[in-house]
């Protein structure tokens, strides 16, 4: 009964939130995969690894498939994208951290860009 009123909050949350509000969510939830998927590469969690990188390229996916390309910006966002995933691509071939170290904080900066932007334009 408790996980059923979890499950409606977390969808009634979900279903409230601005688009932008809902990109910052997804690069917070692809910063935890980050740091889940080098928690079991270190841990030699060939499996966890795995499907960490892969939901975080699933993240990456979603959000470049969401891009209006009427604007130039998405056009730079798009590439990012990519860049993104073929570094999680290698991470999941190799098994190694490096790619996942080298796009971390490009990806926590994106996070902290659009939050900025959620905030002026709330304050609109």
């Amino acid at each position: 009964m408790a996980y059923s009123r979890l499950n409606k909050y977390q969808e009634q949350t979900i279903l409230t939130m601005t688009p932008g509000e809902m990109v910052v969510r997804l690069f917070e939830e692809s910063e935890k995969q980050l740091n889940i998927a080098m928690v079991c590469i270190d841990d030699k969690n060939i499996q966890g690894a795995n499907n960490a990188l892969q939901k975080a390229q699933r993240i990456f996916t979603y959000l470049k498939a969401s891009l209006d390309f009427n604007y130039q910006l998405s056009e730079n966002l798009s590439a990012l994208y990519d860049f993104f995933n073929r570094r999680l691509v290698e991470a999941n071939m190799k098994k190694s951290k490096a790619p996942v170290e080298e796009i971390l904080p490009l990806v926590s900066e994106l996070r902290d860009t659009f939050q900025q932007g959620e905030r002026l334009a709330r304050m609109a």
